[in-house]
């Protein structure tokens, strides 16, 4: 395909990972990086399976590794339809959302997130401690973590294994003399500007196709993506994050209120996972197209947990993840060009997603709660 969508893995996983077995230098220890400190691990074990045929082919055998692993776990023996249909939905999710949904760290979150999605209710301990290693790896798996601690009622344990986790991480880091950069990629997100793909750009995006002055794509060498600029763009930049972090404690704060209210752990959780996700990324000023497999896990539990419920929500899932791929690597020349194929395709996408957030809001706020008991008729003496 057109565009390098593996790119990612050769161009920087690669050199930062035979960096730091070489002594070169270890990305988030002795500088600042883009990620948290655990995404060095899956790219340093991705050179133990290198030797077969270089380190791309590598990664891929270690994310189906993962996924295998994962995938094996949800589908058990095969005997409920609800983790049938989970695991079909996963396979097509793959194959719509195309090579960017395996070849980047990702990947890895995803299998992560989707095991703790199945241990949530049953080892709680188990599941906090893979999701916090998931968001040492890449944030956005603390969104799905939020939702469990306001949804299921054994909280304390994801609470308490997070904790266990992050203190572990960051010991390390001091250790290894990296404290000056242990929150390093916090500070890198906030100061990025908006890439091309994210919905808020789709009005940059038109004014470029319309010819409009001052209004085009460019490339940011600092952290290697493409972004758009335009008039005024400075107070939109700096405004993001204020709403992306409004918005989703919004959405957190909408589920609190039904788990103070009773609502079931099984209709809270898996909705109130997809609405914080969805959130994240519809309000994100970056939006990667990979970011689109962060949606994969809050379905998969849903159609395990609920599958004729959740049916509609996993079509639209599918849905975006082939209007993705679309996007990146198919069309890419021509969003990148402001060209109206790219651009309205694009568009297309970015509306949907805007949708599947408020449709899982809205389910998030019509979720059923406990009713107060009815009072007792009052009687005669």
């Amino acid at each position: 395909m057109p565009n390098q969508p593996m790119g990612d893995v050769y161009l920087v996983y690669e050199p930062w990972s035979t960096a730091a077995l070489d002594g070169g230098g270890v990305v988030g220890i002795d500088s600042d990086w883009v990620y948290p400190q655990l995404a060095l691990v899956p790219m340093v074990l991705a050179h133990a399976f290198a030797w077969i045929a270089g380190y791309t082919i590598g990664w891929a055998i270690l994310v189906t590794l993962v996924d295998a692993v994962a995938f094996a776990l949800l589908l058990g023996a095969a005997r409920s339809r609800g983790r049938v249909a989970a695991a079909w939905f996963w396979l097509a999710a793959i194959l719509l959302l195309g090579p960017v949904g395996l070849y980047r760290l990702d990947a890895v979150t995803v299998a992560l997130v989707v095991l703790a999605g199945l241990w949530l209710r049953g080892r709680p301990w188990l599941a906090g401690i893979l999701l916090a290693v998931a968001t040492w790896i890449k944030v956005w798996p603390a969104a799905v973590l939020v939702a469990a601690v306001i949804a299921v009622r054994r909280r304390w344990a994801l609470v308490g294994a997070g904790m266990i986790v992050s203190v572990l991480t960051l010991v390390a880091v001091v250790v290894a003399g990296g404290a000056g950069h242990a929150f390093g990629f916090i500070g890198d997100q906030t100061t990025r500007g908006l890439q091309v793909e994210a919905p808020v750009s789709s009005v940059y995006l038109w004014r470029a196709l319309l010819g409009l002055p001052g209004f085009t794509v460019y490339y940011s060498r600092d952290i290697l993506t493409f972004q758009v600029t335009g008039t005024d763009i400075d107070a939109v930049i700096a405004a993001m994050t204020p709403i992306l972090v409004l918005g989703v404690g919004a959405v957190a704060a909408l589920a609190s209120v039904k788990a103070g209210r009773g609502a079931s752990t099984a209709r809270l959780l898996p909705i109130a996972a997809l609405a914080v996700v969805a959130a994240f990324i519809a309000l994100n000023k970056v939006g990667s197209p990979q970011y689109l497999c962060w949606l994969i896990p809050p379905v998969v539990l849903g159609l395990t947990l609920d599958r004729r419920r959740w049916t509609g929500l996993g079509a639209l899932v599918l849905v975006l993840c082939g209007l993705t791929q679309l996007v990146y690597p198919i069309l890419y020349n021509d969003v990148l060009a402001a060209q109206p194929a790219g651009v309205v395709v694009l568009t297309v996408r970015n509306v949907l997603l805007l949708g599947l957030a408020v449709w899982a809001v809205v389910r998030l706020a019509r979720v059923p709660v406990r009713q107060p008991a009815s009072l007792p008729l009052s009687t005669r003496p």
